[in-house]
C-alpha cells in the first residue's frame, strides 16, 4: 500500500519540459543583444558558467511523507550523457543517446529529479521550448515575501508535461527562493515549495531541500557530488 502511495506522490511531483521552439515574450521592456534575460540571469546566479566543465555529477532523490520514504539516485555524466539509476536493488545504465524502452522509462525518473535540482539551468538548456514573462513586484506564495516573478511556459507538443508553467520567486540576486507548478497553465497552483539550504558544489549553487507549506512532506537531495575535468 505504501509503494502506491507514493507512487500517486511522485507522480504529482513529475516535472518536465518539451520539445518545441516558440518565440519567449516578456511583459517587460525588449531586452538589447548585449542585455541578459531574465533566465540567463537566473542560470547564472545559479553558478551555470560552470557547467561547461562537469564531467560527472551525483544525486539522491529522496521524498519523505510521514512515516514513508522514496529514494532514488542519479549518476549522470553529461559529456557523453551516460547515466546510471539506482532505485533499491535494481541499477540500470544507459545512454541518453540511445534509449530503449526501458531506458526511456527509466529516464523520465531522471529528467524530473533532475529538474527539482537544477531547474536554474533548464532555463538555458530549455530556452527555445517555453515563452517567459517577468514581473517586478510579486508576492511569494509561501512566505508572502515581496519578490520578482518569472513565469515560464512550457509549448504544447512533445515531451512529458507539455503546456505545464512554472512560477520561480527570487530577490534581486536572482536566486530562487520559491517555485509553483501550474498543470497545463491553470491559474491555481497544483504545487508550490521552497528553494532552501544551497549549497556550493564546484561553483554551482545547488538547493538541497524543498519543503511544501502544509508540511508532512519533505523533498530533498542527498548524496551530491560534482566532478570538473
Amino acid at each position: 500500500m505504501k509503494t502506491y502511495y507514493i507512487a500517486g506522490l511522485l507522480a504529482f511531483l513529475f516535472f518536465a519540459a518539451c520539445k518545441t521552439e516558440p518565440k519567449k515574450t516578456e511583459t517587460a521592456a525588449e531586452t538589447t543583444e548585449t542585455e541578459k534575460t531574465v533566465p540567463e540571469r537566473i542560470a547564472e546566479a545559479h553558478g551555470f558558467e560552470h557547467w561547461k566543465d562537469v564531467e560527472r555529477i551525483t544525486f539522491t532523490f529522496n521524498v519523505d511523507r510521514d512515516s514513508m520514504h522514496f529514494e532514488r539516485s542519479w549518476d549522470w555524466e553529461p559529456k557523453t550523457n551516460m547515466v546510471t539509476a539506482i532505485s533499491g536493488a535494481d541499477t540500470l545504465r544507459y545512454d541518453r543517446n540511445a534509449m530503449d524502452s526501458i531506458a526511456l522509462k527509466t529516464n523520465g525518473g531522471f529528467i524530473n529529479d533532475r529538474y527539482w535540482l537544477m531547474a536554474p539551468f533548464n532555463l538555458m538548456w530549455d530556452a527555445n521550448n517555453y515563452t517567459f514573462e517577468h514581473t517586478a513586484e510579486a508576492t511569494a506564495p509561501i512566505s508572502q515575501e515581496p519578490m520578482q516573478k518569472l513565469t515560464i511556459v512550457y509549448a504544447n507538443e512533445g515531451g512529458y508535461t507539455p503546456g505545464d508553467a512554472y512560477d520561480f520567486y527570487f530577490k534581486d540576486d536572482y536566486v530562487i527562493r520559491e517555485w509553483a507548478y501550474r498543470k497545463s497553465n491553470q491559474e491555481e497552483p497544483n504545487l508550490v515549495s521552497t528553494w532552501e539550504d544551497y549549497v556550493d558544489m564546484e561553483g554551482l549553487q545547488l538547493a538541497q531541500q524543498h519543503n511544501r507549506p502544509e508540511g508532512g512532506t519533505s523533498l530533498y537531495f542527498t548524496g551530491l557530488s560534482v566532478s570538473k575535468e
